[in-house]
């Protein structure tokens, strides 16, 4: 069985790409699971807090959870033409510490979609994490939804 692990970049619970992650997961084919992550209890990154308390829980179990599937799927909403800060945020703090990178994300599939009411999809977003998706090593495979 292929699992791939799909983590929406909204906190919103009925948000769209909350729903498009949902509908990944129904139309996912046989032999396939995509199996839905939250990044709602990842706090703020904090070196300090890195430093004197190591990595929070949240973040050790989301990262075990994307360490044993097969692919990540990243459902990114687009805010003011760029990345959500919240889920930049857990994406930084699953590349920590710093060599924690390559055992996450080495060889690790990660598709990029997004969905919103706004006419031009999350282009602007999907484009934004290019950077950031090049540094943990990854070129995402970016594709998008622009009809809400």
């Amino acid at each position: 069985m292929t699992t791939i692990i799909g983590i929406s970049g909204s906190l919103r619970t009925s948000s769209f790409n909350a729903g498009l992650l949902r509908a990944a997961a129904e139309a996912a084919p046989g032999g396939c699971a995509v199996s839905i992550a939250s990044i709602n209890d990842i706090p703020l990154y904090n070196g300090d807090v890195e430093d004197n308390e190591g990595v929070p829980k949240a973040v050790s179990a989301l990262k075990e959870r994307i360490v044993a599937a097969d692919g990540l799927l990243m459902a990114t909403p687009e805010y003011n033409n760029s990345i959500p800060g919240a889920f930049k945020n857990a994406i930084d703090w699953l590349s920590r510490p710093p060599e924690d990178r390559f055992r996450v994300f080495k060889n690790l599939p990660v598709g990029l979609i997004g969905a919103t009411p706004g006419s031009f999809g999350t282009a602007f977003s999907q484009y934004a994490w290019q950077p950031t998706l090049r540094v943990l090593g990854r070129e995402a495979a970016v594709g998008q939804r622009g009809d809400g």
